[in-house]
């Protein structure tokens, strides 16, 4: 199963993306995380804002073309270790790929949201959309940490 985490931005810092490439690496085989960067919509003075995270969000949905949507969403559920692991283990006997979508400036468009088999919540904190791609890649390597019963994770 090939997993696409979809993120609107580029230019992260290098330690943002070492973060990203370690936990990556480090998952099974079977288990693809790919980044697929999304050039951000044009933002200042005079710019819709509106339009610029529409604009973004329809590109992300064009990217993930079938894969079945996950959206990263402050307003969604909160899923622990374990319980990730349980939707990770369906993911992966569902036969399709998948797409986490991580917005932009202004978060992601309805269209997006509405699209989303699961909006997943990592905190009612706002984070960095930089740390949130590690800390979804660390999550994920943890996740089927738990499912090939290594002692990675300790409850």
């Amino acid at each position: 199963m090939r997993i696409r985490l979809i993120a609107a931005g580029s230019r992260m810092p290098a330690w943002v993306e070492e973060g990203f490439r370690e936990y990556a690496k480090r998952l099974p085989r079977e288990l693809e995380l790919e980044l697929s960067e999304i050039r951000l919509g044009h933002r200042g003075k005079s710019a819709d804002r509106v339009r610029a995270r529409a604009d973004e969000s329809a590109r992300m949905l064009a990217d993930a073309g079938t894969a079945r949507i996950v959206a990263l969403d402050v307003g969604g559920v909160l899923l622990d270790t374990a319980r990730l692991a349980v939707e990770l283990d369906r993911w992966r006997n569902g036969g399709r790929d998948v797409a986490l979508l991580i917005g932009g400036p202004d978060g992601l468009a309805p269209e997006c949201l509405d699209r989303a088999g699961l909006r997943w919540s990592l905190s009612p904190l706002t984070l960095p959309h930089g740390l949130v791609r590690i800390v979804v890649a660390e999550q994920l390597y943890r996740a089927s940490s738990i499912l090939q019963g290594h002692p990675y994770h300790r409850a």
